[in-house]
């Protein structure tokens, strides 16, 4: 998993840059909005569908950072734990952090959700993330639309790969965090609430964040910090090892 991190990088640049360049966003957003109606493929409002795609994931994506955080704390006494402690604070840790920094993003890229913009009934004009409004048709306020804050939950969940020594293990753990980033996060598409490149790059960045701080907890591209725990041949023949040197 370490060594995808600049590589990821690289797909981060390439992804986001695709769709600041083409009208993808813009394509792919025209099939979830009904011009003649004037309505969204899901309804904003509607009880079931939020409950299932937005308070539910969010629910669970609490539940599973405190079920975490409580491992961390009670690592001892958990005894059938059988990844190393770091590697849960790492997940913690990203599922604290990419959110928030995702959230800074929305903070400072003012754009608008698809909802907003003029194209699907909105009040403000279209304008892309390396954009600049017209002199004379500036926003009174500033948008919050990028990245995707409510899918960067259920994409930090891909940190769970790391709690695992196995390719199965880690396969599962990311099967879970594309489950929960994606359904969240097509789910706010549908209700005009985010754009493709806004899930996209959400996803990677998420990803990204959980690379660096396996990188900033020692775990380097060679291995030279192993968090997972040595088999029991290994231990054998570290044994007979130590035992022959004595010899």
């Amino acid at each position: 998993m370490n060594r995808t991190f600049w590589p990821s990088i690289a797909l981060l640049a390439l992804v986001f840059g695709v769709c600041e360049l083409t009208g993808i966003d813009l394509w792919l957003q025209d099939h979830f909005y009904n011009f003649a109606t004037h309505r969204w493929l899901v309804d904003a409002h509607a009880p079931l569908p939020r409950l299932l795609f937005y308070t539910g994931p969010k629910t669970l994506v609490w539940l599973i950072a405190l079920s975490l955080i409580a491992a961390g704390i009670f690592y001892k006494k958990l005894p059938f734990l059988k990844t190393p402690r770091r590697n849960i604070w790492i997940a913690v840790l990203t599922i604290a952090t990419a959110p928030a920094i995702v959230g800074i993003g929305k903070a400072t890229t003012n754009t608008f959700t698809p909802d907003r913009i003029r194209r699907y009934g909105g009040d403000v004009p279209y304008v892309k993330v390396i954009g600049h409004y017209p002199a004379n048709d500036h926003p009174a306020k500033r948008g919050r639309a990028f990245p995707a804050g409510h899918a960067s939950g259920g994409f930090a969940l891909l940190a769970l790969a790391g709690l695992a020594s196995t390719r199965r293990g880690r396969a599962t753990g990311l099967a879970i965090g594309l489950a929960f980033g994606t359904t969240m996060g097509t789910y706010q598409m549908f209700k005009g609430a985010h754009y493709l490149s806004h899930t996209l790059v959400t996803a990677i960045f998420c990803w990204i964040v959980f690379l660096a701080w396996r990188r900033v907890l020692g775990i380097s591209l060679k291995g030279k910090v192993n968090l997972n725990p040595p088999s029991s041949e290994e231990l054998g023949c570290a044994d007979k090892f130590r035992f022959e040197g004595r010899v």
